[in-house]
């Protein structure tokens, strides 16, 4: 076999990166190689970013992938909301972009429509350390990889420290009994918490499945059996409402955006929100008051006795109706080694958080310890289809936002609490049976 001079360099520069971080690879996998097709060109379909320099990094090492192969790649962005609804479209159509930043189990919906990345993903694997259980079984069915795991959003408690002591506590609590003393006491001062209960895939998924582990419920057993209909279900949303009782107005009607610019415009002191808050904040001088008093942390443990929590996690989608599979299989490549990777996590800022276990060792989780929070998102997160397996069911019940409506509908008084049970664990059945 002969070896180009520019894939030696970029090999052995790859390495060398990776040596430099603690990573110490290993080449049990062979190294696939892929040679992108004659003319080729890509159309990626990615979420807006929430910190700049994630775009930016990623953007400059997409660069680099077309100066080094000379295809170009395409980026396209929307709106967290409109990601899942144009990436299913794409696969259902047969068109569209190459590949897609998904999220949670989007592949699971349409896995016949994708390219099996199993050998690539095993070669990162086996040269990174592994990947992060959650991460893979996002992208996994069984031991065929239908996406590749690409980051963990980590999602964190984002309060005002100086806020938080004026209601009267020196220490932020741990346990969910305290969490809510504290809300009602911080709506007392005048400085109340907000957590959304719309339809945002990040927030309002994060939230609701919190509320719901946190009291030992779940939306399924592990036979894939429905079973929202629960006293622990009960439970969670009696709290969920105790809780409500305590935010800001509006909340009902809250997607991804709402509790940043509320937290950042002074109308709430205490959210639950990826790392993007603190550094929007961070890079202005108007809110340098607010930057200084931030602090984070993990949501308190609930009656469940451990910490439960779901995290935004994306994986990389790539359809069949490509034109050119191997340029689009050389670029995931690319984009997944170790120079570009911990270029792409340096320039996040800590707001993603990697899917291959060697990458924990970037210094951007130690650079500051409001990191801290996120820094094992993707060791931490549950999947949002517990305790069942995940598919096609699990993907659609959280696309349709079941438990988002559920807690929804019950905290706003549309419905009563058992009401509001009954008719997510209708709906759930109507794609646990098929």
């Amino acid at each position: 076999m002969t070896i180009r001079r520019r894939d030696f360099l970029a090999v052995t520069a790859a390495t060398a990166g990776a040596a430099g971080l603690g990573i110490r690879p290993s080449f049990a996998q062979a190294e696939p190689a892929y040679k992108p097709e004659s003319g080729a060109s890509l159309r990626l379909l990615r979420w807006t970013p929430f910190v700049k320099g994630d775009e930016e990094a990623w953007l400059a090492n997409t660069k680099k992938f077309t100066e080094a192969t000379g295809v170009e790649v395409r980026v396209d962005k929307e709106s967290w909301e409109d990601i899942r609804p144009k990436a299913a479209v794409a696969a259902n159509v047969g068109s569209g972009p190459d590949l897609v930043m998904c999220w949670f189990d989007d592949a699971h919906q349409y896995p016949d429509k994708l390219v099996d990345l199993t050998e690539l993903a095993n070669y990162l694997g086996g040269k990174y350390g592994g990947w992060y259980e959650g991460a893979q079984g996002y992208a996994a069915r069984g031991d065929q990889f239908i996406a590749m795991p690409l980051a963990a959003i980590g999602n964190a408690v984002v309060y005002r420290d100086s806020h938080v002591k004026a209601a009267g506590f020196n220490e932020f609590p741990k346990d969910t009994a305290g969490f809510l003393e504290l809300c009602k006491a911080m709506k007392a001062k005048g400085t109340p918490a907000g957590f959304p209960h719309g339809k945002a895939v990040g927030d309002g998924n994060n939230y609701a499945h919190w509320l719901l582990w946190s009291h030992g419920a779940q939306m399924v057993d592990a036979e894939g059996k429905v079973t929202i209909n629960s006293q622990e279900t009960l439970a969670a949303i009696n709290y969920a409402k105790e809780l409500y009782a305590t935010f800001i107005p509006g909340t009902e009607s809250w997607q991804d955006v709402n509790n940043n610019r509320a937290f950042l415009a002074g109308q709430v002191s205490l959210i639950a929100n990826g790392v993007s808050v603190y550094y929007t904040a961070k890079g202005d001088p108007k809110l340098a008051e607010i930057a200084a008093d931030i602090r984070t942390t993990n949501f308190p443990i609930g009656p469940v006795g451990k910490s439960v929590e779901l995290h935004q996690t994306s994986s990389l989608l790539l359809f069949k109706h490509t034109k050119y599979p191997e340029a689009a299989k050389a670029y995931i490549k690319f984009m997944m080694e170790a120079d570009q990777m911990n270029a792409w996590l340096t320039g996040s800022s800590a707001y993603c958080c990697q899917a291959l276990k060697a990458y924990a060792s970037n210094p951007i989780w130690t650079a500051d310890p409001i990191h801290a929070p996120y820094s094992r998102a993707s060791e931490t997160l549950r999947p949002n289809g517990y305790a069942g397996p995940l598919g096609y069911a699990s993907a659609a019940t959280m696309a349709d936002y079941v438990l988002v409506d559920m807690f929804a509908a019950a905290v706003t008084g549309q419905r009563s609490p058992e009401d509001a049970m009954k008719e997510a664990e209708r709906r759930a059945n109507r794609y646990y049976r098929v």
